[in-house]
């Protein structure tokens, strides 16, 4: 592998003809055993472009803006750049570091839906004015620290097929969506749109049918109290799963040619970011620990064991977690299925 580019915590560079991911692994196992260097990633850049015209051929023209959250490596951030990829960032830092890159800030969206005043001061302070809120609290902060922001109403969805438990809501009511306009008209604060966002656990595609009736509900809302609206982030919880892309644009694109038809002016954008990284990137750990169990400890409750008593089960250990790499397994029902690489 012939490298261009070198950092601290990654490295870029083009495969040798006929090498494979196998053979980058290799090479990355063997400098880490040097190194003493725990679990990394082997990223396939070329995947994100790919991924990019599978969304302009199935979800054109909804915009794609990336929560650069999901992964921040520089690479995938200039990659996604060029190819006309807008941003949506949750901190200073991610906005910051989007901007080095030449991202002009009307392809930024400051996402956090509880802002610091000072990074509200920053946004400002950078050209970057487009915003999600969601509550009356955050208006008023919006209006103190960025008088001149674009803001989206955040409004909530019934998602009646996630875990409660793991399901963390945000987003305003309905019925709220008024109270916040009255508020903005006598902050003078401008409301130029609605955000929505349905999980990628979510299997109820209704979800999305009744989000875009609600988003309508709010721009007509918005009429009578004087709002110019033009845009709508139906937010992401795309899989990267070009079936589930296909579901979801049979289920939406009837009603955004009803309720948001071109001539409208609105511009429907979307928020997909596990959808361009998760397949570009493979995890690569080592087993650092074994040990014997017990079957029957290891199954679910009510699940008949099937396998022979005689045989030995075990745990494994390795050097990554919840506390790394597999953090959203904490707020997500993921089932990571690992291969045995040597």
């Amino acid at each position: 592998m012939k490298g261009f580019l070198e950092d601290a915590n990654y490295s870029i560079g083009l495969l040798d003809e006929g090498a494979t991911l196998a053979d980058v692994i290799d090479n990355c196992i063997y400098e880490h055993t040097h190194t003493g260097k725990r679990a990394f990633y082997v990223g396939d850049l070329g995947k994100l472009v790919k991924k990019n015209i599978q969304w302009q051929n199935v979800m054109a023209p909804i915009k794609p803006f990336y929560p650069v959250r999901c992964n921040s490596t520089p690479g995938v951030l200039e990659i996604l750049g060029t190819l006309g990829v807008g941003f949506a960032c949750s901190s200073k830092s991610e906005m910051a570091l989007v901007q080095d890159l030449g991202i002009s800030p009307e392809n930024i969206i400051y996402t956090n839906p509880c802002k610091q005043a000072s990074q509200i001061k920053y946004a400002a302070k950078a050209g970057i004015n487009i915003m999600t809120c969601d509550s009356d609290v955050e208006l008023k902060k919006i209006a103190r620290n960025h008088p001149n922001a674009k803001l989206l109403l955040h409004i909530a969805t019934e998602d009646i097929s996630a875990d409660e438990e793991m399901n963390m809501k945000f987003g305003t009511t309905l019925k709220n969506c008024r109270h916040l306009m009255e508020c903005a008209k006598e902050l003078g604060v401008q409301i130029v749109g609605v955000k929505f966002h349905v999980s990628g656990s979510c299997k109820e595609l209704q979800t999305y049918i009744h989000a875009i009736s609600d988003a309508r509900c709010v721009f007509d809302m918005a009429e009578e109290f004087g709002f110019k609206m033009n845009m709508l982030d139906i937010g992401g919880g795309f899989t990267g799963s070009e079936l589930q892309l296909e579901e979801v644009n049979h289920a939406i694109r009837p009603l955004l040619d009803v309720y948001f038809p071109k001539e409208s002016g609105v511009n429907v954008i979307a928020e997909p970011g596990c959808y361009y990284v998760s397949s570009a990137f493979t995890l690569a750990v080592n087993i650092i620990a074994k040990k014997a169990v017990e079957c029957d400890k290891l199954l679910p409750s009510g699940v008949e064991q099937t396998r022979n008593d005689d045989e030995p089960v075990f745990t494994y250990y390795i050097n990554d977690g919840v506390y790394g790499s597999f953090a959203s397994k904490l707020s997500e029902k993921l089932n990571t299925i690992p291969e045995v690489h040597k």
